[in-house]
């Protein structure tokens, strides 16, 4: 079988299905300062290393991020998990979301594919010595 390297998906985000993205699960908090991070981290170098897709949670308390496939395999960082997600209950292209549901904070049409893990990784860390340091102000 001979691949064109073409990509024919019509539905936006679809292209994450074919190799179907990672996750990395943190507490809303320390993951909301990521996104901040890695946002102003892009804006001063270049829109590659920016953040993609973003989840949250219907009850509030986790963020998920879409990672490259194969992230798990390897992923140690304390406070977190990632998970395989092989597609599973992954639906692109439909933004909106019901109050109680799982939805996009930042859905695939409007970021890159997904975040670089090593720029995720460094984001966290910096988020809960940002976290803690504010914590310890009180």
């Amino acid at each position: 079988m001979e691949s064109t390297d073409v990509n024919t998906a019509s539905e936006p985000g679809a292209a994450l299905l074919m190799g179907a993205p990672d996750l990395v699960t943190v507490p809303t908090r320390q993951g909301l300062e990521a996104v901040d991070i890695i946002q102003r981290a892009a804006g001063q170098a270049s829109r590659a290393g920016g953040v993609g897709p973003v989840l949250h949670d219907g009850s509030g308390s986790t963020l998920g991020f879409l990672v490259p496939p194969g992230t798990a395999d390897a992923w140690d960082l304390p406070g977190s998990a990632c998970t395989h997600t092989n597609g599973r209950g992954m639906r692109f292209g439909d933004s909106s979301a019901t109050a109680g549901d799982t939805g996009w904070l930042l859905p695939p049409e409007a970021v890159g594919p997904v975040t670089d893990p090593e720029v995720l990784r460094a984001a966290l860390g910096e988020a809960a010595r940002l976290i803690e340091a504010a914590d310890n102000c009180r």
